[in-house]
């Protein structure tokens, strides 16, 4: 039994090759609002949606490996969730920008699957099926 009470995820701290460029594909792609810009400028540039923010640094890198595959212990994706109606939506916007995307049906819900500029696997999921 715990003595406290978390009320969900606050960010997810991500690397990325160059953070103006993630900050206007998760503003553009996603929706996702930037956050904290006058108090910590662009390290990290957080990027919010809901309760929900992604913080995003750079790599520290010139030559940055791309991020492991399912052999290695790792955070798989970052998951959004959203309504029937937001996920088609979700869908088509990204396949009018080209994005290529996987779709998987999880009995319990449905899931697309497609990746940032920097290889991050992002999932927008429903449960509304």
């Amino acid at each position: 039994m715990t003595i406290f009470e978390l009320e969900g995820i606050d960010h997810v701290a991500i690397t990325v090759r160059d953070v103006a460029a993630s900050v206007n594909w998760y503003r553009e792609v996603l929706g996702l609002e930037r956050r904290h810009q006058e108090a910590w400028g662009d390290h990290p540039a957080v990027m919010g949606i809901g309760t929900t923010s992604l913080a995003l640094f750079p790599v520290g890198t010139d030559s940055p490996q791309a991020p492991p595959g399912r052999g290695v212990l790792s955070m798989r994706h970052i998951a959004f969730r959203a309504n029937a109606a937001n996920f088609v939506l979700a869908r088509d916007a990204l396949a009018v920008r080209g994005i290529a995307v996987q779709f998987q049906d999880h009995q319990i819900a449905q899931s697309i699957y497609f990746e940032d500029p920097d290889g991050h696997q992002i999932e927008i999921t429903t449960y509304e099926l």
